[in-house]
């Protein structure tokens, strides 16, 4: 729900009745987890997406239905259905969606959380009346099926730390924000480190970045982007953030200068372990070239470190799609 809480509170301003479907349930080759949700308007506007656009179809009518009818549904799709070709879903999953009609009132409070970055949770009853409890502030659960209710934990966003105020990191940091970071870009220069140049970042920080890092809060879902590629910042940075509990850390730099960068790193008194953990020369071998191609190899690289992929093409791979 987090991707679509912007239109609902847009809708919620302009008294725009809609109901919601949610992701209850999956197996198999799902395109989706629990938790996505599609919304749908009374007048058949649509936002989100509950299957990649498999049953996209079924669930947009079944909503509609369920605003007519007042009540909420609980519907499974999957291959082994009659009419799994009729909607589409010939992926080899199943997916089990709960359509709740006119939740607007109930979920006010959690959709404005969302759009706010702020942590929430959402317990709803799956039955006809779909009775909805949200309580703000950090989850305690994971989202799941528990007995006859479905709960919904959203966390705040992940921190992607982008050091480096070049065209580069303006690429990365839109690409973060679409990607559901909360984006800060870091440098000591501050003619070059302005919100105009990074409209897409959340924060924009004038400071020395391993004096900020440390100054920061972090987890294992933070990313690190290392993009300077000048030693003086880059090597006080990557001493501190190479032994922080951190997701991913990459570094901007040729061959030689990464050669270069653990020979210093390793006279720091930094250790092979600590070392191995270093994503440098930064991104995959996709080819790119311009600042958008090099920010879409990072991401992919962060993606796939942060999901635990093989960065393979899939047409070399066997087994399953979606994990």
């Amino acid at each position: 729900m987090r991707d679509i809480a912007h239109r609902l509170l847009e809708w919620h301003a302009a008294g725009v009745d809609y109901a919601l479907a949610t992701v209850i349930g999956t197996s198999g080759s799902a395109p989706r987890q629990p938790g996505a949700a599609m919304a749908v308007s009374a007048d058949g506007q649509v936002v989100g997406s509950v299957s990649g656009g498999c049953v996209e179809a079924a669930v947009h009518q079944l909503c509609l239905d369920a605003l007519e009818s007042g009540r909420a549904v609980r519907q499974r799709f999957g291959y082994s259905d009659d009419d799994a070709f009729a909607v589409g879903l010939t992926c080899g999953g199943e997916v089990e969606i709960f359509v709740h009609p006119a939740p607007g009132a109930a979920l006010a409070p959690a959709v404005a959380a969302l759009a706010r970055s702020e942590p929430v949770t959402v317990v709803r009853a799956l039955d006809s009346a779909a009775r909805t409890t949200v309580i703000l502030g950090e989850p305690s659960h994971e989202t799941c099926l528990r007995g006859a209710e479905f709960v919904e934990t959203y966390s705040s966003p992940p921190r992607m730390l982008i050091f480096g105020a070049i065209d580069y990191a303006a690429a990365l940091a839109a690409l973060g924000r679409f990607l559901g970071y909360r984006v800060t870009v870091c440098d000591a220069r501050a003619v070059f480190t302005t919100p105009d140049r990074f409209p897409e970042a959340h924060e924009v920080v004038v400071d020395w970045p391993d004096r900020y890092l440390r100054s920061v809060t972090v987890d294992a879902r933070t990313v690190v982007c290392v993009l300077t590629h000048d030693a003086k910042f880059d090597l006080p940075l990557l001493e501190v953030a190479l032994r922080l509990p951190v997701g991913y850390v990459g570094a901007m730099g040729s061959r030689r200068t990464h050669d270069d960068r653990l020979l210093r790193l390793r006279e720091s008194g930094l250790t092979e372990g600590e070392l191995g953990r270093l994503r440098s020369p930064i991104g995959l071998d996709l080819g790119g070239r311009t600042p958008a191609e090099t920010a879409l190899s990072i991401a992919a690289e962060i993606i796939a470190e942060v999901r635990g992929g093989t960065a393979a093409p899939l047409a070399l791979l066997d087994g399953a799609i979606h994990r």
